[in-house]
């Protein structure tokens, strides 16, 4: 099977990195873009041959049981990322000077960030001591909705702020759904204290569909 790299969303690009390259240990990281000029699949191509990411499961295997790290690839129209697991390879003598943990140093790509934190709470309310893949909002990226909402919330009627909420241009995770609740909870306070109807949480988008990274939209759905 060929490899696949070449996400067709944003929104594809972060699932499978959140939810498939970090949970199994791809923490290292090296971001950089096509060259203006450049053509995007000559670079593809390079790099995957170049670290000899294009293996086989089995071969994926062979390398993590003697020490060697794999490697894997991924792009989203000029931004590209290769993540790597801990052990031995060239990539680390390389890319040494711009080599990132995203345990230390989140991925920040379209007002996304992405990390790998421990933490949070089970469903009981007990502490979870695990790791897992963090995506939010990056800072600048709700600063700057919070702000918007802020200001529209006694200009705007309740169902334009609604379709507002609706329409936020990013996947909701469980960190962004808690700063979706941080912003409504303002535009409420904002609203309470003039004496304006609320806005009831119903209103918010908190399940997140399930895509194809590097294919078609999916109608499935996670909550």
């Amino acid at each position: 099977m060929q490899y696949r790299a070449v996400t067709t969303s944003v929104e594809g690009f972060v699932q499978q990195i959140a939810c498939c390259y970090l949970r199994h240990g791809y923490w290292f990281y090296v971001e950089g873009r096509v060259p203006e000029g450049k053509r995007a699949e000559s670079i593809d191509q390079k790099l995957i041959a170049k670290y000899g990411i294009d293996v086989s499961e089995s071969t994926r295997a062979r390398r993590k049981k003697a020490g060697r790290a794999n490697l894997q690839y991924i792009r989203h129209e000029s931004t590209f990322v290769i993540l790597a697991t801990k052990g031995e390879h060239r990539f680390f003598e390389e890319e040494a000077n711009l080599i990132r943990d995203i345990r230390r140093v989140p991925i920040r790509y379209a007002g996304y960030s992405i990390s790998y934190k421990p933490g949070g709470r089970n469903k009981d309310g007990s502490n979870d001591d695990r790791w897992h893949a963090h995506v939010e909002m990056d800072r600048d990226q709700f600063l700057e909705l919070r702000a918007w909402f802020s200001e529209r919330a006694l200009r705007d009627s309740t169902d334009r702020l609604a379709m507002a909420f609706c329409a936020l241009p990013i996947a909701p995770y469980a960190p962004v759904r808690r700063q979706m609740l941080m912003m409504l909870r303002e535009v409420n306070r904002i609203r309470k204290m003039a004496g304006k109807k609320q806005l009831p949480y119903e209103i918010l988008p908190l399940r997140r569909r399930v895509v194809k990274p590097f294919g078609d939209v999916s109608s499935k759905l996670r909550n």
